[in-house]
């Protein structure tokens, strides 16, 4: 039996360590990958914390956690055409099937049978292999310049934040953006409306933040700490005018990062959902909805990204016209996946943090 290196969760909650395990099986359709770059995402952490029960989302245990990935094919299934061993190649979380009803429209961010890399076991980027089903549609191959480590960063929030800017919000050049939240969402999200030709404004409670969003292209940058959505928008106005904003990023999800992004907007502007809630409202937020159908706002969620949309938003990052690399804030080994995780409650971590030492 062969092993390999992984960090394995056994417990929600309890501490995870790196120990040896049987490389994944494949099936005939299946891809075996070698990790370059894995990126550690709250999401991990999330659902290592337990959140999102209430949207029905369990994590089976044991498991190896990570779902961002970027990295080498080691071996290919019988079935597989469009991938050969030693292609680079990047990991979208959303695993499809190609074939439901949603599938068929482009859609397979939306799938119907669609299992997630932080929960499908062997998937799980933490680890020295991973491997990757129905590879021909759930593998991305990379451009020349794109590197694995770009890879890893596209895996889940970079885009993400594509398709909420770029399809769900629909930014235009010469719009007013509004991100609340400078995690890795926002601050991708701030990247790519500036790279379209939108003036952003960042929203973020910690200076050091909105220092970051500044230098990924945000025009101005608001510090929310002890503000209210009320307040929030009067900042805004005396940066931007009163009319508000044309579009709210909401890179957080929960109460407050939801009205902040209501209260940002213009008449008729729009707001996009890239964030999920945490057990403090655990998937509620009552909305200002006569506000909504006076001011015609419109408010929209965001889920991953289609994985027909790669081939632009890969052309973007070839050209160097989005760079998602700049956003990985440190380099980390295996062993240490379980230090990042203690240092998210308190909002410790920022931008991109990835395993780059797998040994």
């Amino acid at each position: 039996m062969e092993l390999m290196r992984a960090v394995v969760a056994e417990e929600l909650r309890r501490p995870m360590e790196v120990v040896d395990v049987p490389i994944p099986d494949i099936g005939d359709d299946d891809v075996l990958v070698r990790p370059s770059a894995s990126g550690i995402c709250r999401t991990d952490w999330h659902v290592w914390n337990g959140d999102w029960t209430w949207c029905g989302l369990t994590l089976p245990l044991p498991i190896t956690l990570g779902h961002e990935i970027g990295g080498v094919v080691e071996r290919v299934g019988a079935d597989v055409r469009r991938f050969k061993p030693g292609m680079r190649v990047c990991v979208p979380f959303n695993f499809a099937d190609g074939d439901c009803p949603y599938c068929r429209k482009g859609l397979s961010n939306l799938c119907d049978n669609a299992s997630w890399g932080f929960t499908t076991p062997g998937s799980g980027g933490f680890a020295q292999f991973a491997r990757v089903p129905n590879a021909d549609l759930n593998c991305v191959a990379l451009p020349a310049n794109v590197t694995e480590k770009d890879g890893a960063a596209l895996g889940c929030r970079y885009m993400t934040s594509f398709r909420a800017v770029r399809s769900r919000a629909q930014v235009q050049a010469g719009e007013t953006v509004v991100v609340v939240g400078d995690g890795g969402v926002g601050r991708s999200a701030v990247q790519i409306a500036a790279a379209m030709g939108a003036l952003v404004v960042a929203i973020d409670t910690k200076d050091s933040a909105l220092d970051a969003s500044r230098a990924m292209g945000a025009s101005h940058t608001i510090n929310s700490s002890g503000l209210t959505p009320e307040e929030v928008r009067e900042s805004l106005n005396a940066l931007v005018g009163s009319r508000g904003a044309d579009v709210a990023i909401d890179a957080m999800g929960g109460r407050n990062s939801t009205l902040t992004s209501l209260h940002a907007l213009a008449k008729g502007g729009r707001l996009c959902v890239a964030g999920l809630t945490t057990q403090d409202d655990q998937g509620e937020v009552a909305l200002p909805i006569d506000l909504m159908v006076f001011r015609e706002w419109s408010l929209v969620g965001t889920l991953g990204n289609p994985h027909a949309d790669y081939p632009e938003l890969l052309r973007l990052v070839d050209s160097g016209k989005l760079q998602p690399s700049r956003l990985i804030t440190e380099e980390v080994a295996l062993g240490d996946v379980q230090s990042i995780f203690d240092r998210m409650p308190t909002f410790e971590t920022e931008g991109f943090v990835v395993v780059t030492d797998f040994n």
